[in-house]
């Protein structure tokens, strides 16, 4: 089963106010007051005027990211930041083979990363995106680690996170269908 994600995670208070009046700008609820910004072509061309660019080779340490940053980009990732920390996250996998990046921006500038891990060896909480999350203040639960505890599992694409967000439906969508289903069941 693949998994691909290109966002920004943060408060969605953050989100929801600095992408209002943006068109190509859908939020996806996360758990914890977090909102995910599907990162677009589109919507990277409304946000810096201009098309986006992508790297030519493959994601490593030295270019940990599929995204090129421009500098139009990095300057609206650090000007939201300013209302409080965000997580740019990137991952890609394929047959169990993949990687993700991670950067997080706070107070005007990139205060964390980008961090990039295609191995996986070292313990779930130091992968980029479960440490990235803790840069930017979710906290642990019952789940396995920051990445489940937030819901970022529930869709396994960006396009999927767009469906997501235009359904308005919260990470635990599917859980609230079936416990419908089940009551339904109940009364019947």
């Amino acid at each position: 089963m693949s998994y691909q994600l290109s966002a920004i995670v943060a408060d969605a208070g953050l989100l929801h106010e600095e992408t209002r009046g943006l068109d190509h700008a859908i939020l996806g609820d996360l758990r914890q007051d977090f909102a995910l910004l599907p990162v677009t072509p589109q919507l990277l061309e409304e946000l810096t005027g201009a098309p986006p660019d992508y790297a030519v080779v493959g994601p490593a340490r030295e270019h940990p990211f599929t995204l090129v940053f421009s500098a139009a980009l990095t300057e609206t990732l650090a000007g939201w930041s300013q209302r409080g920390p965000l997580a740019y996250v990137e991952a890609e996998f394929a047959g169990g083979v993949g990687h993700q990046a991670a950067a997080v921006w706070l107070g005007g500038r990139r205060s964390w990363g980008p961090r990039f891990d295609s191995v996986f060896d070292g313990p779930r909480g130091q992968w980029p995106i479960n440490a990235a999350l803790v840069e930017v203040g979710a906290e642990s639960g019952a789940w396995v680690d920051l990445f489940a505890e937030l819901g970022l599992y529930v869709e396994r694409s960006t396009a999927g996170w767009l469906a997501h967000g235009r359904r308005g439906s919260g990470v635990d969508y599917w859980d609230e269908l079936v416990e419908e289903w089940e009551r339904q069941q109940e009364r019947e």
